[in-house]
């Protein structure tokens, strides 16, 4: 959530400097969405609709000899877009686990890192799997 507008200046905590008048303030930081969540989330969508046409060119070409070749080429598609998924899963979640510690900005959306990647390898096992069923069928 943003802060509201009086929030955004927030004193965490206010250490007093020996000798002077003065102290140190550390502001309260908002904690933000990770945008290599949003990416993997993205990203794995991308794969599994991606994917779903590797299914319907592998079925509707396979009896004009088209299929399996269109197919391997949105599958080879699916396939980056699923390995791209994982990778930024992997990366965010890292990147989550260790945010927030030591005065560092605290960073959020574990669970869309983790959806990210079940989409993305949802999406290039869904593509593998149609492609060698387009290639059976075109044989």
């Amino acid at each position: 959530m943003p802060p509201k507008p009086g929030e955004a200046w927030t004193p965490e905590r206010v250490e007093p400097m020996p000798g002077t008048e003065f102290g140190l303030v550390q502001l309260r930081v908002a904690p933000i969405t990770s945008g290599l969540a949003v990416g993997s989330l993205s990203a794995g969508i991308v794969a599994i609709l991606v994917s779903l046409l590797v299914l319907c060119f592998g079925v509707a070409g396979a009896e004009s000899g088209w299929g399996a070749v269109v197919a391997g080429a949105f599958a080879l598609l699916s396939g980056l877009a699923g390995g791209g998924a994982i990778a930024l899963g992997l990366v965010s979640r890292r990147q989550i686990r260790r945010s927030g510690q030591g005065g560092r900005v605290r960073f959020t959306g574990a669970g869309m890192a983790l959806a990210g990647l079940w989409c993305g390898a949802a999406g290039a096992g869904i593509a593998v799997l149609t492609l060698l069923l387009a290639v059976v069928l075109q044989s």
